[in-house]
């Protein structure tokens, strides 16, 4: 009689090549490496997985999935401060070192996208989950929808930029400070924009 498969098996695999992949880059990810890593068979791998694709796929789905439901957790704000306040908590949030692995994993995953597209997609739909998130989340403050969304694009190609800066010189100083300066921007622009709105 076949053994049933055990449905907590995948997602700790999952959590263990997250694990594997703290200091290693994702283009190194082989069935091969892995397997002897977390001292498993091959077999056991594809198995879960199937395909390589397929195991990229799940731990970067993963990785994506603990950062979003983290940085999305002050989100819609009831005030310009609240909302301005769930940027700063994000910010803290993305300073941690374990946050700062996911995303150089995220980035990494993406510049794949960028050339297998029709393989991945994953990041690309992160991207645009949080534009929407932050255009609900304008629109709930008295922003203009059209407007909302360009500003939401804004701050989260910012933000972005900001990540790499950090992941890359590790200056933390240097990267509160532009923090600071583009959320201070931000502010202004989305105060202006309701602002239009009521008058």
């Amino acid at each position: 009689m076949a053994r049933k498969p055990d449905p907590t098996r995948k997602p700790a695999l999952i959590k263990q090549a997250l694990e594997f992949l703290v200091d290693r880059p994702l283009s190194s990810l082989t069935f091969r490496s892995l397997a002897k890593a977390l001292d498993v068979s091959t077999f056991t791998l594809v198995y879960h997985f199937g395909t390589r694709a397929e195991l990229v796929r799940e731990i970067v789905r993963a990785n994506v999935r603990g950062m979003t439901a983290q940085d999305a957790a002050d989100l819609p704000a009831a005030t310009v401060d609240e909302y301005i306040a769930s940027l700063y908590s994000a910010w803290q949030w993305t300073q941690l070192p374990e946050n700062l692995h996911r995303q150089r994993l995220e980035l990494e995953a993406g510049l794949l996208e960028a050339v297998e597209r029709d393989q991945f997609a994953v990041t690309r739909h992160s991207f645009h989950q949080w534009v929407d998130l932050g255009a609900r989340a304008l629109v709930a403050l008295g922003v203009d929808r059209e407007q909302a969304v360009i500003e939401s694009r804004l701050l989260v190609n910012t933000l972005q930029g900001m990540q790499f800066d950090l992941m890359v010189n590790e200056n933390l100083v240097a990267s509160n400070a532009v923090f600071n300066a583009a959320v201070q921007h931000h502010r202004d622009r989305i105060e202006s924009h309701i602002g239009e709105v009521t008058r």
